[in-house]
């Protein structure tokens, strides 16, 4: 009788709490080399032993993702160790393997991981098992998980945890892989949106901005999106304007924070966000952009880690009290961030939900020729 992949999914995911409880119990395995190697040799066997007897699904996304199922279970052991819930679990990988899991960023992106990818995982292995399909939560985690590890990989290089780089910090190397592959395979799948017939199109084409009121409300986000991205990106770019110097210090004094993520952070945003909003004011505008629908998922659960994790690592505890939003201006910076992932998730809904001005409008003249 075979186990059933959503059980044997949960089951990797709770395994690693008594793996972590048993190896930081054995002092001969706290030497970073150790860990390192152990990390190898229990994850290679693992993929071996979900992968072979499980053959009978062809999609191999299943068996990555239920691979990623164990290491959503030893984020969560960290995060909860480092939070206080719990003791002795992880206390030599952090120490011994990748210390700057320990700082509020490393936390936050280890809950994220731990609950909303896992959710994930749990749903398009539910779907691949049942022959559905999932390649709307798919970029979405595509999104979500490229975010988390490019400014995990590069604050850990250039921030102050730089010089305590273990053997440990190569086995996250791998992980870029992952989401590339994995890309291209859900781009790749035929999307599952409900097609509007032409009339439809047309109808929907032809509208002005102001009879599209979602569209114009997206737009004012965006603009508005569009001014704090840059802005952000003067100010941890050291811009000597008075009002970078007092927004970095007065404001949101995170942006300083000597772990580098958020500096990081906002230079992802300004580099490759920033040209997003603007392409997808273009789109909102100009009707038959097909391809507004797969990226506006993809960057909402990108930006949806990202302003988690930079949002909850500045008002955490692990912070340091120097770099946490200061309490006058508690509200005024939360809700401006909030509201900068909130955007993103209301255009993926509305491309989602309401395609017809995505379409293309070819889809007309094909309809008229069927009848």
């Amino acid at each position: 009788m075979r186990l059933h992949p959503l059980l044997a999914a949960v089951g990797l995911f709770l395994s690693a709490f008594p793996l972590f409880y048993l190896s930081n119990t054995v002092a001969a395995l706290h030497s970073p080399l150790v860990i390192a190697v152990l990390g190898i040799i229990i994850l290679s066997p693992l993929f071996v032993l979900i992968y072979l007897p499980s053959r009978s699904y062809e999609d191999p996304l299943l068996y990555v993702f239920m691979v990623l199922c164990f290491i959503a279970g030893t984020d969560a052991v960290i995060a909860l160790e480092k939070d206080g819930y719990t003791s002795s679990f992880a206390d030599f990988y952090i120490r011994e393997g990748e210390p700057y899991l320990g700082t509020a960023h490393g936390i936050m992106i280890s809950y994220w991981h731990a609950a909303v990818n896992f959710a994930m995982y749990l749903f398009m292995i539910a779907a691949i098992v049942q022959r559905k399909s999932y390649r709307n939560v798919g970029l979405y985690w595509t999104g979500s998980f490229t975010m988390a590890l490019v400014v995990f990989l590069l604050g850990n290089v250039i921030g102050k945890y730089s010089s305590e780089i273990k053997p440990a910090f190569l086995l996250n190397l791998p992980y870029l892989i992952i989401p590339i592959w994995a890309a291209k395979r859900l781009f790749d799948q035929p999307r599952t949106c409900p097609l509007p017939t032409a009339d439809q199109v047309a109808e929907e084409q032809n509208k002005n901005l102001l009879q599209r009121p979602m569209d114009l409300g997206l737009i004012g986000f965006l603009l508005l999106a569009v001014v704090y991205t840059l802005f952000r990106g003067l100010v941890v770019l050291d811009c000597p304007a008075n009002s970078c110097f007092d927004y970095i210090y007065l404001q949101e004094p995170y942006l300083r924070d000597l772990v580098a993520y958020p500096k990081i952070q906002m230079l992802v945003y300004l580099f490759y966000v920033l040209p997003y909003f603007c392409i997808c004011i273009y789109g909102l505008l100009v009707p038959g952009c097909t391809w507004m629908g797969d990226w506006a998922l993809v960057f909402a659960g990108a930006i949806g880690q990202a302003q988690f994790s930079h949002v909850a690592a500045s008002i955490h505890h692990r912070t340091p009290f120097p770099y946490r939003i200061p309490e006058r201006d508690w509200w005024f910076v939360v809700l401006c961030n909030v509201a900068y992932a909130v955007g993103p998730q209301l255009l993926a809904y509305r491309c989602l939900y309401r395609p017809a001005f995505f379409c293309s409008p070819v889809s007309q003249s094909k309809d008229k020729k069927n009848q």
